[in-house]
């Protein structure tokens, strides 16, 4: 299915990044690790602030976009194509880990999360904006399964071993290009490891 929708010419979900992302990317130290990163409008954003970036994606053609909008931005990522429900990533080798609007059914949910936190240096930070269960009754974007979308506690029970930075529940404009556009319910969420 991804492959099939990020094969429009268009960036489906735009070239900016993410606005939760850009209001604390001041907060993020690299290696960062991004989640179902699609077509690259965080990863290329980030990598313009100097830092090194994984973007992780099962869709070939979002991650061939990805690196295209690198090139034309000047910026280099680093793109693997893999199944978040078998991706493991390294221990202890990211300063943070991103995942913004990755829906994922709760079995995969609890396989991976604890595989993040994980690959978390001592300190580093998971930052995570999903639609919450709040959307299902909204047509401006998410998934319509409440499993895939998110509460402040099937967030906070997939990383215990971190301590609370931020985590807020509200209704905001979210404007990323024709897939994610007016009001929508989300959850922030932002976790630093523990040293």
């Amino acid at each position: 299915m991804w492959n099939e929708r990020y094969a429009a010419k268009e960036y489906i979900y735009g070239t900016e990044p993410n606005t939760f992302l850009a209001e604390n990317a001041g907060m993020l130290h690299g290696p960062v690790l991004s989640l179902a990163e699609g077509e690259g409008r965080n990863s290329v954003y980030l990598a313009s602030l100097g830092l090194k970036v994984l973007g992780v994606d099962s869709s070939e053609v979002g991650l061939a976009k990805a690196q295209a909008l690198a090139q034309s931005k000047g910026v280099e990522i680093q793109t693997l194509v893999a199944d978040l429900a078998e991706f493991e990533p390294e221990p202890g080798a990211y300063g943070a880990v991103i995942s913004i609007f990755a829906h994922l059914p709760s079995v995969i949910r609890n396989r991976l999360y604890p595989l993040v936190e994980r690959s978390l240096k001592p300190g580093g930070l998971i930052l995570l904006e999903a639609y919450s269960e709040d959307q299902l009754g909204r047509d401006t974007g998410g998934p319509k399964d409440l499993d895939l979308l998110m509460t402040p506690a099937k967030i906070t029970q997939g990383f215990p071993n971190c301590e609370p930075v931020l985590l807020r529940e509200q209704v905001r404009e979210v404007r990323e290009g024709s897939y994610h556009t007016g009001e929508a319910a989300v959850v922030q969420f932002i976790r630093r490891k523990k040293i």
